[in-house]
């Protein structure tokens, strides 16, 4: 028996060798079957991917295979003077709009005891007071949509993570016209997949590939002097998780709805809790409840602030603060096949400085010299470690460790449900402006 067991170890290992290999070409073959497989739908092979068109010819032909969006039209219309979006896209924001006068997002009339503002002189002359603010952030919003549109057609199975994530930042990098702190990127590229809800993104030399059968959250943000845009949908190519993304994205639409000023912020929660747990969904042959991910939560923002203070629930009970006139917030909700909780898990990746944090001593020359690359580049606004790769920084793990130690930074590492579980995200950036309320993310596509 001894005798066996020592060769089934040697052979495990020469073994273990072949298996590895063979594994590689496995995985390769599962991908280039799942592109194929996910051109032949959305050519019409079998009729059961929708291809979303918009107008044929010209620069407003779009197409996508993703599920669960809904199609865009051409580029917006830039103003007199100002110059066209190219397909694909490269023309920055302020170039299609040179005076700073952006498009609206969409605006909803306050209803009861608000009625009054829509016509109120003295709300109006408020609004024209905040004028540059709403400008900036409607800056952001409009580069928000243009990189989305321009994604969703280039999202495909078989991607490699990174590559999604950086074509995503560089495009957005270009489109909002980067500058220092003024403008760029608000926080990393969240693509968390299946049982990963959220502050997932590949770090440096991930090689996770997207495949046909994942449910993959893309959650990236825009800004423009630190008025922040955070909006997000749910990637799939699958039919069979349509039920799923649909439950989300009609919960955070009841969230929207149910947003408005001196509205309490638990009555939010049950709105959308309400709606998302009134579906199922039926996921390879078994029926599962949605339940919403009770310890997530929409949120306020403030300048360079992403959490500025208040959280809006996605379930019932929470606290029954109000809103108020004035603020800007991100009004998401998550869906769940498995327990609808959240729990720290895997390979950190998301940092951000801690907003109110003073001077804090550090005797590490190496931890001194990475937070003075950290005040520089992102300052309180959120980082991931492919960023610091790109500002030229290595071997800093220590330092970053450090820098958490001692309170300066703060680790977000992924939040995940249970494996084998599947979980979905949609979420719009709204602004409580005195006269109405403004979806400033709202696109065609959701």
């Amino acid at each position: 028996a001894e005798d066996e067991a020592a060769d089934g170890e040697g052979g495990g290992a020469a073994a273990g060798a072949g298996d590895s290999a063979a594994k590689k070409k496995r995985d390769a073959k599962k991908r280039a079957a799942a592109r194929k497989k996910a051109e032949a739908e959305a050519a019409g092979g079998d009729g059961t991917m929708p291809i979303y068109d918009a107008a044929k010819g010209g620069s407003g032909a779009w197409s996508t295979m993703l599920r669960g969006i809904k199609p865009w039209g051409d580029w917006p219309t830039p103003e007199k003077g100002g110059t066209k979006q190219t397909t694909p896209p490269t023309v920055p924001v302020l170039e299609q709009f040179p005076s700073g006068e952006l498009p609206l997002g969409e605006v909803c009339e306050y209803l009861d005891d608000n009625r009054y503002r829509t016509t109120s002189e003295e709300k109006r002359e408020l609004e024209r007071l905040y004028n540059v603010s709403y400008q900036e952030v409607r800056t952001a919003a409009q580069c928000h949509r243009q990189v989305r549109k321009h994604m969703q057609s280039r999202i495909k199975p078989g991607m490699l993570m990174t590559d999604i994530c950086e074509e995503l930042e560089n495009l957005n990098r270009r489109l909002v016209q980067e500058n220092g702190l003024k403008a760029g990127i608000a926080f990393p590229t969240g693509c968390s997949i299946n049982h990963i809800a959220a502050h997932w993104t590949p770090n440096g030399g991930d090689k996770t590939v997207l495949e046909y059968g994942d449910v993959c959250k893309i959650d990236f943000g825009t800004h423009v002097n630190g008025r922040i845009i955070d909006s997000a949908w749910t990637v799939h190519f699958d039919p069979q998780f349509d039920a799923l993304a649909e439950a989300v994205k009609e919960s955070t639409n009841a969230g929207v709805k149910a947003a408005g000023i001196d509205v309490r912020l638990c009555d939010i929660g049950a709105a959308c809790q309400e709606v998302m747990e009134s579906h199922e969904v039926e996921i390879n042959g078994k029926t599962y409840p949605i339940k919403s991910i009770r310890n997530l939560n929409g949120h306020s923002i403030g300048p360079y602030q992403i959490h500025a203070g208040k959280s809006v629930p996605i379930v019932k009970g929470g606290e029954a603060t109000k809103m108020e006139e004035g603020e800007l917030y991100a009004i998401e909700t998550f869906g769940s096949t498995g327990k609808g909780y959240v729990r720290e898990d895997l390979e950190c990746s998301h940092y951000m400085k801690n907003f109110d944090v003073g001077h804090i001593p550090l005797r590490l020359p190496k931890a001194k010299q990475l937070l003075n690359t950290i005040n520089k580049n992102f300052d309180t606004l959120a980082f991931c470690r492919r960023w610091l790769d790109r500002c030229g920084e290595d071997k800093y793990l220590l330092a970053l460790r450090n820098l958490c130690d001692v309170g300066i930074i703060q680790p977000y590492p992924p939040l995940c449900d249970i494996k084998g579980c599947y979980t979905a995200q949609y979420e719009h950036t709204l602004l409580l402006r005195p006269t109405c309320k403004e979806i400033l993310s709202r696109g065609d596509d959701y």
